[in-house]
């Protein structure tokens, strides 16, 4: 009892205090720094459009709305362009996840001899690359434009992404690996059966960069796909919504939609801005938390080695 009151008061001295409620005062600013903006922007897609321009809008909206919201949902073509986006999150998702890993896994090995030379030729790749028009031509040889695949093969092995797996599983016990050989397992067996299960963390936190990419991106559909309205993704549709949300004269779009509806209600673009940025936001938030405990293991033990 003695010994444990005694190092209790060792550690309530006034510089443990101090440092205890410097640094709880330091993690509630970081904290609120970082959820201002999207709470502002919550705050704004939720709000009178008109009543916006006013500003002193913060983090709670001040007349109530759906507008914001009925406009973006009410394009025809958003329903079409989340099924896409879905479908070529979870797939390049998985495929890109499943071949990054294995590459890892060859070039963890040490008994493959090529693999220093290998990682230095993908890492190159990290800094230079043929530039826009040179990917835009090979793109087109290989019959990928106006196709769903040109989402999911261009990226289907990230460098970045590839280092981190094979510094998680560099990191594994060999012994584990011996044994699967011994009992007469083979490279792709042991790979499938041993090191993928043991490098869940890891494949979790590449799941996440993968799959926030995967979601967000709209440039490639831009340049491959724009003229093929089947195959559009949410990010492009909104960012289309946004771009033609106010004309040249400086209306907005808004009102022949208010005039539509039969109300006074409009949009204006900061109003679609902040909703184009929760509906973005919203699938890989609700995804994040489950995947959290991962993130966190794989980012710390992966990255240990380089």
């Amino acid at each position: 009892m003695g010994k444990a009151n005694s190092s209790r008061k060792v550690y309530s001295t006034v510089p443990d205090k101090i440092f205890d409620t410097v640094n709880i005062i330091f993690m509630i600013a970081l904290m609120i720094v970082t959820l201002y903006p999207f709470l502002n922007m919550f705050a704004l897609s939720f709000n009178e459009a008109n009543d916006s321009i006013r500003g002193s809008i913060y983090i709670w909206p001040r007349e109530w709305t759906w507008a914001n919201y009925e406009y973006v949902f009410n394009e025809s073509s958003i329903f079409g362009a989340t099924l896409i986006s879905g479908a070529r999150t979870i797939l390049g998702t998985v495929t890109s996840v499943f071949a990054t890993a294995m590459l890892a896994y060859t070039i963890s090995r040490p008994e493959y001899l090529l693999r220093k030379f290998v990682t230095i030729a993908f890492i190159f790749t990290m800094y230079f690359s043929g530039g826009l028009i040179p990917n835009y031509l090979l793109t087109k040889q290989l019959g990928l434009l106006d196709s769903f695949w040109v989402y999911i093969i261009p990226g289907l092995v990230g460098v970045f992404n590839m280092i981190v797996i094979r510094s998680f599983i560099e990191g594994l016990p060999d012994g584990i690996m011996e044994s699967a050989r011994i009992d007469g397992a083979g490279e792709f067996t042991t790979f499938m059966k041993i090191v993928l299960p043991l490098t869940i963390p890891a494949l979790a936190t590449v799941s996440l960069f993968v799959a926030v990419s995967q979601w967000n991106s709209w440039f490639d559909v831009f340049l491959y796909n724009s003229s093929n309205i089947k195959l559009s993704t949410l990010q492009y549709e909104l960012m289309k919504i946004l771009s033609t949300s106010t004309t040249s004269t400086g209306s907005t779009a808004g009102d022949a939609f208010a005039n539509a509806q039969g109300n006074a209600t409009a949009v204006t673009p900061t109003s679609i801005r902040a909703t184009m940025t929760i509906v973005a936001s919203l699938p890989i938030i609700i995804v994040y938390p489950f995947l959290q405990k991962y993130f966190v293991t794989g980012m710390t033990v992966g990255g240990v080695k380089g």
